[in-house]
C-alpha cells in the first residue's frame, strides 16, 4: 500500500507536471489563442482597460453568447474610456483574423475567440488585459512573451546539466590529482558573479539582436555559467558510489571506466541530479526575465516577460491598471511554483 507521504509526493509531482504542461501548451498555441497579432497597434485605444465581458443585456435578458460593448477614449488626458451601449457585439469562437503559422507549419488565420460582426462592419476588439501605450493587445503579447522564456531557460538548463554531469562524473571517477584540478575549475566558476558575467557577455554583442540570435546567445551564456554547481554535485555522488560493491564487481568483470560510469554509476545517482536540474531551471528562467527587464535581453517590438514588466515601473500607468500591468508576474509565479512542486516531490522521495 502507498502511505500518505508517498501520496503527497505523487500529488506534488503530478500538480507540477500538469501546470508545466498547461504553460507549454499555451505557449505552443499562442498565436491561435491570442485574438490579435502581438505587433498590431490600435492608436485609438492606448492604455485601454480590460474589456468588460457581459452576460446580461440592458433589458435584463441573457443572450445566447456573452458580448461586449465598444469602448471609446473620452478623456485622453486622464485616459478614461466610456462604453457605447447602443449596440452589443457577441464573442465568438474560431474567428478569422491575422494570419500566422500554427506550430510553425500550417498557415492559417483562425483564432480561438474574438468579436465578429455579421453585418461586415469593423467590430470592436476584445482586450482581456487591456492595451499598452501603443494600443497593442496585452493578452496577445503575454502569450507570445512566455514562449521565449520557456525556450531559453530549459535549453540552457539541459546544456548546463549535460556539461556539469559529464565534468563532475569524470572528476569524481579520476585520480585525486585530476579531481583536485577539475574541481578547482568548477569552484572558480561558482565564485564568479554570474549576473555580472551575463551582462558583460551580452554587452559584447549588438543591442538589437533577432530573437533566434538572442535566444542562442542567452542559452550559451546560461550553459557556460551554470554548469559548475551541477558538476560539484555529480562529483560528490560519483565519489560516494564508485567504491560500492556492485562497482567493484563490474571492474572485476572487466568493465571499462566509461562503461561503469554510464551503465552503473550515473543511473544510481540520477535522483539528486534531477532535483538539482529542477532548481536550476527556475533560476535560469528568472535570469532571462531579469535581463529583459534591464533592457539587455529580447528587444522591442518582440515581447518578453521582462520587457512587459518594465511597463509596470511606469507609475503613471501602474496607477490606472496595476493588476493588468503585473500579469507577467503571475506567469512567472506559476512557472516557478510548478518547478518547485516538481523539485519538492523529487527531493522528498529521496529522503
Amino acid at each position: 500500500m502507498i502511505d500518505s507521504g508517498e501520496k503527497r509526493i505523487n500529488v506534488s509531482v503530478k500538480a507540477g507536471l500538469i501546470l508545466l504542461a498547461l504553460i507549454y501548451a499555451v505557449a505552443l498555441f499562442a498565436e491561435f489563442i491570442a485574438p490579435y497579432n502581438y505587433r498590431e497597434q490600435t492608436r485609438q485605444e492606448p492604455s485601454a482597460p480590460a474589456t468588460t465581458i457581459r452576460f446580461v443585456d440592458a433589458s435584463g435578458t441573457f443572450p445566447l453568447r456573452p458580448f461586449i460593448y465598444r469602448s471609446r477614449l473620452t478623456n485622453a488626458r486622464e485616459v478614461e474610456y466610456t462604453e457605447d451601449t447602443n449596440r452589443a457585439y457577441s464573442i465568438e469562437f474560431f474567428v478569422r483574423g491575422a494570419s500566422y503559422d500554427l506550430l510553425w507549419l500550417v498557415r492559417t488565420d483562425v483564432h480561438l475567440f474574438g468579436v465578429a460582426d455579421p453585418e461586415g462592419d469593423m467590430p470592436p476588439q476584445i482586450h482581456l488585459l487591456g492595451t499598452d501605450q501603443l494600443g497593442r493587445d496585452r493578452f496577445s503579447r503575454l502569450l507570445i512573451a512566455t514562449r521565449f522564456s520557456l525556450l531559453v531557460s530549459p535549453a540552457g538548463t539541459i546544456l548546463a546539466c549535460l556539461i556539469g554531469v559529464i565534468f563532475g562524473a569524470v572528476s569524481g571517477y579520476s585520480r585525486k590529482s585530476i579531481d583536485a584540478v577539475m574541481m578547482s575549475v568548477a569552484d572558480t566558476v561558482i565564485a564568479l558573479p554570474t549576473l555580472i558575467l551575463i551582462l558583460a557577455a551580452r554587452a559584447a554583442f549588438p543591442l538589437e539582436l533577432p530573437p533566434w540570435r538572442a535566444a542562442t546567445l542567452l542559452i550559451s551564456i546560461f550553459a557556460l555559467t551554470g554548469w559548475a554547481e551541477m558538476a560539484r554535485l555529480a562529483r560528490g555522488e560519483v565519489v560516494t558510489v564508485k567504491n560500492l560493491e556492485f562497482i567493484t564487481a563490474a571492474r572485476a568483470l572487466g568493465a571499462g571506466g566509461s562503461r561503469i560510469l554510464s551503465a552503473h554509476v550515473l543511473p544510481n545517482v540520477a535522483g539528486p541530479l534531477l532535483v538539482q536540474a529542477t532548481l536550476i531551471l527556475p533560476a535560469f528562467f528568472l535570469a532571462e526575465v531579469a535581463l529583459s527587464f534591464l533592457g539587455v535581453g529580447l528587444q522591442e517590438p518582440e515581447p518578453s516577460l521582462g520587457n512587459m514588466l518594465t511597463s509596470a515601473s511606469d507609475l503613471t500607468q501602474l496607477a490606472y491598471h496595476p493588476v493588468l500591468l503585473l500579469s507577467p508576474a503571475v506567469v512567472i509565479f506559476v512557472f516557478v511554483f510548478a518547478t518547485r512542486l516538481l523539485s519538492r516531490g523529487r527531493r522528498t522521495s529521496l529522503v
